[in-house]
């Protein structure tokens, strides 16, 4: 599986870094297989920080080998066991199990905005799980411990 990560630096040797904000899976490295999402997120990050240049960084996984040796969360939609998970991760209150790794879809700027709006209690748990049907969800792959990173194979960047 080919794995992509948007930055405005080369990331030849991923790192667990604490984050300043709470993010969908919570605390690890995130990545996509889609590579628009990452290219778009490279921009961004660049534009943010007003440094480096937006790069895209490639990596490969023998998913079948890290999926077998890794502790793995996986959500086949954005159902309600994802909502959950994603809005108490938002939230900063997530308590339950750690994972080596966190596959599923990734709520976007526009998805988040739903994902707001039922956190803030404007729409109900069956409203927004009704409006994410209709949203195209891209994935995210996060790498939550340094056991799993080591799964993680650096290929290449480009310069996006």
């Amino acid at each position: 599986m080919i794995l992509y990560h948007g930055s405005n630096v080369t990331v030849e040797y991923p790192k667990l870094i604490k984050q300043n904000r709470y993010l969908d899976f919570g605390y690890g490295f995130y990545t996509t297989t889609n590579r628009d999402q990452a290219v778009n997120f490279a921009g961004k990050v660049t534009g943010r920080r007003k440094t480096g240049k937006a790069t895209l960084n490639i990596y490969s996984i023998d998913e079948e080998k890290a999926f077998h040796n890794c502790s793995l969360l996986q959500f086949d939609s954005p159902d309600e066991r994802w909502l959950d998970f994603v809005a108490s991760n938002r939230q900063g209150t997530y308590r339950g199990k750690q994972y080596d790794l966190i596959f599923g879809a990734v709520a976007n700027d526009d998805v988040y905005r739903t994902i707001t709006l039922y956190m803030t209690g404007v729409l109900s748990k069956e409203q927004t799980l009704e409006a994410l049907k209709i949203r195209k969800l891209f994935n995210q792959m996060v790498f939550a411990t340094e056991h799993s990173l080591q799964y993680l194979h650096f290929e290449r960047r480009e310069f996006v």
